[in-house]
């Protein structure tokens, strides 16, 4: 294997990296840009510090313009933005996706409850990929597939292999994304089921800060 050139700085060698285990997997290709690791994090700081592929936007409130606009004007990586489709659903999700389109987003992310005839109607409306969350082997998967989804996010704790085995059952080729867990065997567990790319969630700023406090402590 050839040797890759690195570059850094001084300033910037403090900064979160994804397990490099997650290089294994095949990725996902959006656009032309091929896509490994996803970010799980709507920290600015964080999303700006990171070696991840692409980020993946989502919290538990009601979706609003301003984040997303937030987010995507703060980062220097493609984002997935999260959209609704459980209690925020309907037109007004319709429209949160074509905001995040507008403004530069590479796809937009839906939650489980999200009907199926949401997603056909934002295939027709947004021209991103639309992303499903799966969390369990009961959700409806054939469904989501015949309604046109384009990638599912599959986040199911202990179960995430046995979910992302049964969608490559039902479909070879679909695009999958797949929470890495605790460690790097988790992370192969979920790529040699068959997921294409893997979003992992970074420690918090203050773990991220204890360290630093730790040594800033002892000067």
């Amino acid at each position: 294997m050839k040797k890759i050139p690195s570059f850094g700085s001084r300033l910037r060698n403090n900064i979160v990296t994804v397990p490099e285990v997650i290089d294994q997997c095949s990725g996902i290709r959006v656009f032309g840009q091929l896509l490994k690791s996803f970010l799980f994090s709507t920290d600015v700081a964080i999303i700006r510090n990171t070696n991840a592929s692409a980020i993946i936007a989502v919290y538990p409130f009601t979706p609003q313009p301003l984040i997303t606009h937030s987010l995507i004007l703060a980062s220097d990586k493609p984002i997935f933005c999260g959209v609704g489709g459980g209690i925020t659903t309907g037109e007004r999700c319709v429209e949160l996706a074509l905001h995040a389109e507008f403004q530069g987003a590479l796809g937009v992310v839906l939650n489980k409850p999200t009907p199926n005839d949401l997603i056909q109607l934002l295939k027709s409306k947004i021209d991103i990929p639309v992303t499903i969350t799966i969390v369990s082997e009961k959700d409806d998967i054939k469904g989501r597939i015949a309604a046109g989804v384009d990638i599912f996010n599959v986040s199911g704790a202990t179960k995430t292999a046995d979910i992302i085995k049964k969608i490559r059952d039902l479909d070879q080729n679909i695009a999958i994304l797949a929470t890495g867990g605790k460690n790097e065997d988790d992370i192969l567990m979920a790529i040699e089921a068959g997921a294409n790319a893997i979003s992992y969630t970074p420690p918090s700023t203050s773990v991220l800060f204890k360290d630093i406090m730790i040594k800033y402590r002892a000067e």
